[in-house]
């Protein structure tokens, strides 16, 4: 079943002296900064990234069963191995209470390292769904089929989730987006660069072998994939650009079921939410691309039945074949990780089915991890720091000079209005009514999806739950939620090198500090300052602020437009400019709460580095790493992050105090001319 973050200790200590070509220091150990992760052989001012990180990537080679590798993916490759070792001890505890948090997951992992029963089924679980699409008379049949993949975690035609109103927070509502593709992203489809075109033509070998390995003839499976291309194009060619859906006024349009039902002739949404079974109160669904869905009417007025069957088959299988005997998951993985992404190697059984764990029943999981692994303390010290860093925000605000007092008046209403949850929910899903058995690991992988579908659906009409989490406690990351207004920080990214209860201030306010102001400043990106204090979308700039704010904007976006990957590729500044404006805000608001402490108003050297270069060094560090070719090709398309060179070089080139701490003159690489550099927040 196609579901699911990666991340990072950094090693041991080492002692040498180091010197700085532009600013000279002396070091002799490690504390909270481990000098061998440096390469001091390339200058600060020319490429601080290589300089502050190279020694980690020297060392760190990327594993072969991974596409990228860097301090992200190896404090979760850690944090892999504890829920490993929780799932295994819960999988020999063959008393736990049904229903407990122990005997799902003891349950789940059982039967999802059970590999002789699977093998033994082969393609056997999928088999009755197959042949009952061979069945499907009519177009209403096919639809009603698509209600049934909907409910169980594919999105075949379409995009389906319940959620916050955008306009309206308090109201959760159906909402329907642009979907039913199988590769990563429109542009694969349309594209005419070499890559492009190669990932279209192993795309369809990759379907041909998948009905192959079912059981038709190869003349068969190949005119099964030029259908399901064909259409899959033709949704492509009416899809939104990933640039285009950052605009979230752009993406936002309410429609009544018969109003949608008008839009679309040839489909029923409102038959198509009640086999979805979605029942709850609601007046009306948000849309986000109605020119879409008038594209999938056609479609599915002019396609024949029989390109439908086959397209619902491959939407099965597709959805199915990570999970069924190995050599469907070995030809999935060929496709979807080597091909597509550069992986040279699967990786080992345990290591995906603790991401299937995490992905289904990850509230469960959680209470294991966090009674085991998180320390109250880190939550204690995580509040005060976010406390430290919404206290500069707030004075920054104040003194911005591009902005007007009333704008400022509403800007910090929102700010003052972000809650806060750090480490975990105060409220575990029950998993009321979740059947998992010992011995039939893809019926518990469908229970689990039916459970958390219906879950998410009962919220319709219903208060909103503020207490809902949008990742598992071990995840290693963190998000801002505009809907929710909050900032969000699991217990997995509570630890080095984000987070060291025995490394100085300037390592963790560069660290988990600049984490906290990325996402603090997400509510004030290109999309988030959009939306209100309530979470609400709604414009409450004055428009000559606006205006001001999105000239800045354009400077960070031609800025991150130059910047190239592979030699040629470019980074995409438009898709990639909210997080390259959190960046930048997260790392000026964590050094300006560093800059308060009382190691950063002091000078004291630690291995030779002043209290600023431990900062920065401790900044850069958190994104150390390395990417395979293929995936950074790939990101340069799908991800609205860019390539962790640039949110280091291209932050920091903007900072006047980088440039003071290390010495940065016109003539150095880093250097960028005043009359270019950027502040927004």
């Amino acid at each position: 079943m196609k579901k699911p973050i990666q991340l990072a200790l950094i090693l041991a200590t080492a002692s040498f002296t180091l010197h700085y070509a532009c600013q000279q220091s002396e070091a002799t150990k490690s504390a909270g900064i481990n000098l061998a992760n440096l390469d001091t052989t390339i200058r600060s001012c020319d490429n601080f990234y290589h300089h502050a990180t190279g020694g980690w990537t020297k060392l760190n080679p990327i594993p072969e069963d991974q596409v990228r590798w860097g301090t992200f993916s190896e404090l979760a490759e850690n944090n892999k191995k504890h829920l490993y070792e929780l799932a295994e001890a819960a999988s020999k505890k063959t008393d736990a209470a049904k229903g407990s948090p122990e005997q799902l997951v003891g349950d789940f992992w059982y039967s999802a390292m059970d590999t002789a029963n699977i093998e033994k089924a082969g393609a056997a679980p999928i088999k009755a769904d197959m042949e009952s699409i061979d069945k499907l008379n009519n177009t209403d049949d096919v639809l009603n089929f698509v209600s049934k993949l909907q409910m169980w975690g594919a999105n075949p035609m379409f995009g389906f989730y319940a959620g916050q109103d955008p306009k309206n927070s308090e109201v959760v509502v159906p909402q329907l987006y642009q979907g039913g593709l199988s590769l990563p992203d429109r542009d694969y489809y349309l594209n005419d660069d070499s890559r492009s075109k190669l990932i279209r033509d192993e795309f369809k070998k990759h379907i041909t072998k998948m009905f192959e390995l079912y059981g038709l003839d190869q003349a068969s499976s190949k005119k099964y994939s030029e259908v399901v291309f064909n259409l899959e194009k033709n949704l492509a060619a009416a899809s939104m650009t990933r640039t285009d859906q950052r605009d979230p006024f752009k993406t936002y349009n309410k429609f009544t079921l018969q109003g949608l039902d008008s839009l679309t002739p040839a489909i029923s949404w409102t038959t198509m939410m009640k086999r979805m079974e979605v029942t709850g109160n609601y007046d009306y669904l948000v849309i986000g691309q109605p020119d879409f869905l008038k594209e999938l009417n056609k479609q599915v007025a002019t396609a024949s039945l029989d390109e439908w069957k086959i397209y619902l088959k491959w939407h099965l299988l597709n959805l199915a074949a990570n999970v069924l005997s190995n050599d469907f998951v070995m030809q999935d993985f060929y496709f979807n990780n080597q091909i597509l992404s550069g992986q040279k190697q699967i990786q080992q059984r345990w290591k995906r089915m603790v991401s299937f764990t995490d992905g289904y029943i990850g509230d469960a999981l959680g209470q294991l991890y966090v009674a085991k692994y998180f320390p109250p303390a880190a939550k204690k010290r995580a509040d005060e720091l976010v406390a430290n860093l919404m206290a500069v925000y707030k004075d920054r605000i104040q003194k911005l000079d591009w902005m007007s007092d009333i704008t400022k008046v509403k800007a910090t209403e929102k700010l003052n209005a972000i809650k806060t949850k750090i480490g975990y929910t105060d409220k575990f899903k029950d998993y009321k009514g979740l059947v998992i058995t010992r011995d039939n690991f893809f019926a518990n992988l469908m229970n689990a999806t039916r459970w958390n579908y219906k879950d998410m659906i009962d919220q319709i009409g219903k208060p909103v739950d503020r207490t809902q989490w949008g990742m598992t406690p071990p995840t290693v990351n963190a998000y801002y939620h505009p809907l929710l207004n909050e900032i969000v920080f699991p217990a997995g990214i509570l630890q080095p090198p984000f987070f060291d209860f025995h490394a100085d201030d300037a390592v963790n306010y560069g660290g988990i500090g600049a984490v906290i102001g990325h996402e603090i400043t997400h509510g004030f990106d290109d999309e988030g300052r959009n939306y209100d204090a309530k979470g609400n979308l709604n414009s409450w700039w004055l428009p000559e602020d606006s205006a001001k704010f999105m000239s800045r904007a354009q400077t960070i976006i031609d800025q991150f437009n130059a910047y190239t990957v592979l030699d040629s590729l470019h980074v995409n500044g438009k898709l990639t400019l909210g997080e390259n404006i959190a960046d930048l805000g997260g790392v000026s608001i964590a050094y300006e709460a560093f800059k308060r402490t009382s190691q950063g108003k002091g000078d004291t050297k630690i291995d030779g580095l002043s209290p600023d270069q431990r900062f920065f060094i401790g900044f850069a560090t958190i994104w150390a790493g390395d990417i395979r070719p293929e995936a950074a090709a790939q990101r340069i398309i799908t991800d609205p992050h860019s390539p962790a060179i640039y949110r280091v070089n291209g932050s920091l080139s903007n900072l006047p105090e980088f440039y003071k701490a290390f010495n940065v003159v016109e003539g150095d690489q880093m250097f960028r001319a005043d009359s270019i550099r950027v502040k927004i927040w």
